[in-house]
């Protein structure tokens, strides 16, 4: 399959910088994803939800599962970089996670809740965000490197389309 099955809405850029206006518009983004989800996911098959966007990724059912995990992880980031100096996050094996029972055997209905009761309570705090606080950075253990809160905010803006995108391409060639 192509690369635009792998990055359908292209890859994201590191190191840009973000005015308030395209920060408002990634938080906007991030507040929107739960129902976008939901859409997709109605329109989603148990055969599709066993069906990848490419040869060797993905299911959509994983895909889902992982929205939730990796949403989870970036709220607890956010939080960690608002109440801490710079902290360290702790990484995760997004792979090995996908592989999990719970992936496999929890109904996506399980994940599509947990994401929305997830960016119901981000989008909160992103709102109650200053200035300042965009600016707050977390270290990445594996990359050994700092990433601010707006980048970061960008960056998972980015991934709810750049999933919802590969669940599209499952919807698109089921």
């Amino acid at each position: 399959m192509s690369e635009n099955n792998t990055y359908p809405i292209g890859k994201f850029e590191y190191g840009k910088t973000y005015s308030a206006a395209e920060t408002k518009s990634n938080m906007e983004a991030i507040e929107a994803l739960p129902a976008l989800l939901n859409l997709i996911a109605k329109q989603l098959t148990p055969t599709l939800l066993k069906k990848s966007y490419r040869e060797g990724g993905w299911n959509a059912q994983q895909i889902i599962h992982h929205i939730a995990d990796s949403h989870s992880n970036a709220l607890i980031r956010v939080k960690l970089a608002l109440t801490e100096h710079n902290p360290v996050i702790k990484p995760y094996n997004q792979d090995a996670w996908a592989l999990l029972a719970d992936v496999e055997k929890v109904p996506i209905d399980v994940s599509l809740v947990m994401t929305d009761a997830i960016h119901t309570r981000w989008t909160v705090v992103l709102k109650a965000m200053t200035e300042d606080d965009f600016k707050k950075k977390y270290i990445h253990p594996e990359y050994n490197k700092e990433f601010q809160l707006d980048e970061f905010i960008a960056l998972y803006a980015w991934h709810g389309k750049h999933h919802c995108g590969h669940l599209n391409v499952i919807l698109n060639n089921g």
